[in-house]
């Protein structure tokens, strides 16, 4: 089971991906959002969260995120136990935004952040890389997500590591430094969308 979607905006965690998904939306492009696609699927999926990793990850009715993120972000065969249980619904939500889009020949970008650790799962005419050093995701996971420093290397560490995904990339949009450094940066992946992709 594979997919083919036009263009896919990745990264790392702590990258800056949400930021330059805005701001691609804001500039006209439809945006499919893997991870709220994920977040609406794990909401729905609370009898078998319960089936397979027990009652205390469920709390007042619904799954308790941060405990079960605890879990898998620790933990990796329970990390694919619950990739697999989510796999299939994520993936006909994100085809079937592709497929309407496509019919309306309306640009739009998928934003997946785990584009290259699920390989073969979905193939992109373009693959766009939201590039920021490891030290600096490690700081800003630590700041956004108010985790400790073990458990935000635990998170990069369940990724690919960036420097690999730049390297993979057909184009990188680099966040390393302000505000204004990014903004240009998404001015030129546009510019750089519409010479290839013209008429």
């Amino acid at each position: 089971m594979s997919a083919k979607l036009k263009i896919v905006l990745t990264g790392g965690i702590g990258s800056g991906k949400s930021s330059v998904s805005k701001m691609l939306e804001n500039s006209g492009f439809a945006v499919i959002d893997a991870d709220n696609i994920a977040h609406e699927v794990l909401a729905k999926s609370v009898s078998k969260i319960r089936e397979n990793f027990g009652e205390k990850y469920i709390k007042n009715g619904s799954i308790d995120r941060k405990k079960l993120g605890e879990l898998v972000f620790g933990d990796e065969n329970s990390r694919k136990i619950l990739e697999t249980l989510l796999h299939k619904d994520i993936f006909e939500h994100i085809t079937q935004k592709a497929r309407e889009f496509e019919k309306l020949n309306q640009p739009y970008i998928a934003d997946i952040p785990l584009f290259f650790e699920r390989e073969g799962v979905y193939e992109a005419d373009l693959v766009v890389v939201v590039y920021t050093p490891k030290d600096a995701q490690l700081l800003r996971v630590i700041e956004r997500d108010a985790l400790s420093r073990s458990a935000a290397q635990g998170r990069l560490q369940a990724q690919i590591d960036i420097e690999t995904k730049k390297l993979k990339a057909d184009f990188v949009i680099d966040n390393s430094k302000d505000l204004p450094h990014l903004r240009s940066e998404v001015e030129r992946f546009i510019k750089f969308v519409k010479d290839r992709y013209a008429g």
